[in-house]
């Protein structure tokens, strides 16, 4: 493969490779992706992309290199262009009805220094390990319920569509405070929201359209809003014990928090609280009928479900990318980056680093350290790692002693993304114990 240099002599990826990494369509096909990402981090690990129609951008592939820039988020920010990557057609529709800003959520993704700060302090005490702890047992009867209901299939089901959209789900919705008749809801606006570039989840209207991906981003958030302003003005009113009510009436510098910003919260958890939990969990099963000594190990050892959990969500990766731009000239593994310039962060090669991973490509539960950079790093680093990690924990601890084998009754198939999805269907076969 011929490598070309930009006019600023710095390394350019060839079109092939830039187009795989940027489409939504790649990451549907592990081979590919996978082995794009490989190819990238052996020969071009930090280079530009320049894909027509897309704004040029550094494609970030190490992991060490991830962990610097989002260790660094003064210097590598968020917010002064969308940190989710479209095309330069659809960034401009989101400017059109967006007063000319590309910011269409006001979430923690899309802000940075003392304004993100201030936010994520609003419900980091919620998540923190000590309190998420406390909520085990409510997440164990939810475990407990949703398995009798896998348990009941004959031997076949999609573990997807029947089972891991929905637990992860319940769990959130039930802690946020969503009542449960609204989580059919939920899930469908999760599923445009996050799929936006997958011919099957979006909107009739919107098929075909060049802009498709911003226009359902927008309309998927126009009805996320629209319920929760409702919600929120009644928790305001009557306030409960759920996460809903202590974002309703937080307040920052002594005012009410705009409802810009609570809608953006309320969103992110409703959205990514249960879809990479979900994807995670249905990575952890297929990667133990693609590794089958793995399901062996767990069932003769429960205490090897935390290192499930963690090499499952490593293998899966469900979060594809964020992107961060710089504030000022800099160097990064000896490349010239340039204030504004933006770089893709490229999450599942960071989690498939030889530098760091033995074997990376396996699925191994037993694999210790675990240093993925699933979570991000740094200051944005996931809030509700320690919530999803125990969501999944108590499920394999319910579930697994009831499994006496399992395998594929039929391909997995994944969705169109390259910013935050996973299984759209596995379908499974399995025998009880």
């Amino acid at each position: 493969m011929t490598v070309s240099l930009d006019t600023e002599s710095c390394p350019v990826i060839p079109d092939d490779i830039a187009r795989i990494v940027i489409s939504p369509k790649s990451y549907t096909d592990d081979e590919l992706i996978y082995g794009t990402f490989r190819w990238l981090r052996e020969n071009m690990p930090l280079a530009k992309a320049h894909v027509p129609g897309f704004d040029p951008i550094w494609i970030v592939t190490k992991h060490a290199d991830i962990r610097e820039a989002e260790r660094n988020s003064k210097l590598f920010r968020n917010a002064d262009f969308n940190p989710v990557l479209n095309d330069q057609a659809s960034d401009e529709f989101t400017r059109s009805i967006n007063g000319g800003s590309t910011k269409i959520i006001s979430s923690l993704t899309y802000m940075d220094g003392k304004e993100h700060a201030s936010y994520r302090n609003l419900t980091s005490n919620w998540f923190l390990p000590g309190r998420v702890s406390e909520l085990e047992e409510q997440v164990r009867r939810l475990a407990r319920q949703s398995v009798e209901n896998l348990l009941s299939f004959d031997g076949e089901c999609d573990f997807v569509r029947d089972f891991a959209l929905h637990y992860p789900l319940r769990v959130i919705m039930t802690l946020f405070g969503v009542p449960a008749e609204d989580e059919p809801r939920m899930l469908k606006l999760t599923q445009e929201f996050f799929g936006v570039h997958d011919p099957e989840e979006q909107r009739p209207e919107m098929v075909a359209d060049p802009v498709a991906g911003a226009k359902m981003w927008a309309a998927a958030l126009e009805d996320f809003y629209e319920y929760f302003d409702d919600l929120s003005a009644k928790r305001r009113a009557e306030p409960t014990d759920d996460l809903l009510s202590l974002i309703a009436n937080s307040r920052i510098n002594g005012l009410p928090i705009p409802r810009a910003e609570a809608n953006g919260y309320y969103v992110a958890i409703a959205t990514a609280g249960h879809d990479t939990t979900s994807s995670s969990t249905a990575g952890g099963l297929h990667g133990m009928i693609v590794n089958p000594e793995n399901f062996a190990k767990v069932k003769e050892d429960p205490g090897l479900i935390p290192g499930l959990v963690d090499e499952a969500i490593r293998w899966t990766s469900p979060v594809k990318h964020f992107m961060r731009n710089a504030a000022e000239d800099t160097v990064l593994r000896g490349q010239s980056i340039k204030a504004m310039d933006r770089l893709m962060m490229c999450y599942p090669s960071g989690n498939r680093d030889t530098d760091v991973f033995v074997d990376p490509d396996r699925f191994d539960i037993t694999r210790s350290p675990n240093q993925h950079v699933a979570f991000g790093f740094g200051p944005h680093m996931c809030l509700g790692q320690h919530l999803a990690k125990l969501e999944m924990r108590v499920l394999f601890q319910e579930l697994l002693p009831h499994l006496k084998s399992i395998e594929l009754a039929g391909e997995p198939r994944m969705v169109e993304t390259n910013f935050v999805g996973g299984y759209k269907s596995l379908p499974i076969r399995f025998t009880k114990n």
